[in-house]
């Protein structure tokens, strides 16, 4: 079923992240507080292995459960059980073939040592059916269970990690422990959702074969892309060490609270642009883009302007060498912005390979300057080379848009009006009574 609005769903599912970041920073306060940056350093470089190694493996399996699920509501069963399927078979591949590499080149397994590098390697396959069935679960406009799920994660590691730190009981490995438990807690909820609606049916293979073949469309942008999601953390792990990488952990926890922004509206767009065609979903997708240039620059100022009393008050002097890396990070939201939703668009209108242009251009810097700057400036030039290849996707993104959709890059460029429309859809959102029903953007 369809929400009554974009903007109220976009801003339900906006506070559920933004709860989740802010319940993400009380956790990484209470590890931070008590381990220090070297011990946080441990933690973050642990979740970046699972995570990372879900995103390599996972064939864009979840962009195929967006489209077919949306477009075909009859083949959500056999989805579901095909993703089951493939996070299982998947997980397996990544956990040896990482845990090899790292036998081969220990400096790839860090400094939090080899079991519990194991214990994250044995939670890919459950981060990777949360990323399938949570794209399935929202192709049913169900953003409510998703919503549920996602913040469901850091309140239980936050729960937990805290009353460790308050009986001095944590460490690196409970803190992570902690941390897959709200993951597997969030699973188990979209598990349910899917269980009582659409099931988990027959396997399909011709099906399976249709999902990894749009996937793998996707997946060759999802491949370039991992160098934009915590794979600089994992290098700055493995080439500064521990504690150089709880310094910039610091600053990327803080800046997701802004980055969240576009990767909202990403998740929430998606079903209607599928639907909708070319021509709407240009005007649908440039009129979100000026929205969220328009937010994310007030929130960018904020970051930068506040960034001393968020890194040192409230985790302690000894972190006083995130302020400048979250100050550079909060730079690049004006081009994650339009990273996402210009791709977003590209991909919801059968054209995913279009999309990885862009990906391409910020993966090639990101990898090129994580390389040249991480090992002489530690987090800094992870910020400082983040930030430069987003920039630079985004205009890859932009000049993709208009070329392949027939767009104009002129109404991507935020309007005098653009403000009164955001002050009406906070309107709808504070009255809670729609200005539109269905066909509005």
């Amino acid at each position: 079923m369809r929400p009554r609005t974009l903007t109220r769903a976009a801003a339900a599912t906006y506070a559920a992240n933004a709860g989740a970041a802010l319940l993400g920073l009380v956790n990484v306060l209470a590890i931070a507080r008590a381990l220090g940056p070297e011990g946080r350093g441990d933690v973050a470089f642990l979740i970046a292995v699972a995570m990372l190694s879900s995103h390599v493996v996972s064939l864009s399996v979840q962009e195929a459960n967006a489209n077919l699920g949306a477009s075909h509501p009859d083949a959500r069963p056999a989805l579901a059980t095909n993703s089951v399927l493939f996070a299982l078979g998947l997980g397996v591949v990544a956990a040896f073939a990482v845990g090899g590499l790292a036998a081969l080149v220990p400096a790839l397994g860090g400094d939090a040592g080899r079991t519990l590098l194991w214990c994250a390697l044995a939670c890919v396959p459950l981060a990777l059916l949360k990323q399938y069935l949570t794209l399935l679960v929202q192709a049913d406009y169900a953003f409510g269970v998703t919503n549920l799920s996602w913040i469901a994660g850091p309140a239980t590691t936050a729960l937990l990690n805290g009353a460790l730190a308050a009986a001095g009981a944590i460490t690196v490995a409970t803190a992570f422990a902690a941390w897959a438990l709200g993951q597997a807690l969030g699973l188990v909820l979209l598990c349910v959702y899917v269980a009582r609606h659409a099931g988990f049916g027959r396997p399909d293979a011709a099906l399976a074969r249709a999902a990894a073949a749009f996937g793998a469309k996707a997946h060759v942008g999802r491949l370039m892309e991992v160098g934009n999601y915590r794979g600089d953390q994992w290098l700055i792990g493995a080439t500064v060490g521990s504690r150089e990488l709880g310094l910039y952990s610091i600053a990327v926890a803080w800046a997701e609270l802004l980055f969240y922004l576009p990767g909202v509206l990403v998740l929430v767009q998606r079903p209607d642009l599928v639907r909708v065609d070319r021509r709407e979903a240009v005007r649908r997708a440039a009129r979100v883009c000026r929205a969220g240039f328009l937010v994310s620059g007030v929130a960018a100022a904020a970051l930068i302007v506040a960034a001393p009393v968020l890194c040192t008050w409230v985790f302690g002097p000894s972190f006083a060498g995130a302020v400048d890396d979250l100050r550079i990070l909060a730079l690049g939201a004006f081009g994650i912005v339009a990273f996402e939703l210009l791709r977003n668009v590209l991909t919801a209108q059968g054209k995913p390979m279009l999309g990885s242009a862009a990906v391409g251009v910020a993966f090639v810097l990101t990898v090129s300057l994580d390389l040249l700057l991480i090992p002489e400036h530690g987090g800094r030039g992870a910020a400082i080379a983040t930030t430069v290849a987003y920039t630079c996707g985004g205009i890859a993104a932009a000049l993709v848009f208009r070329h392949a959709l027939q767009a104009r890059l002129a109404d991507l460029w935020p309007r005098r009006d653009d403000l009164a429309w955001l002050a009406r859809k906070a309107a709808v959102v504070v009255a809670g009574t729609p200005l539109h029903r269905r066909g509005a953007a």
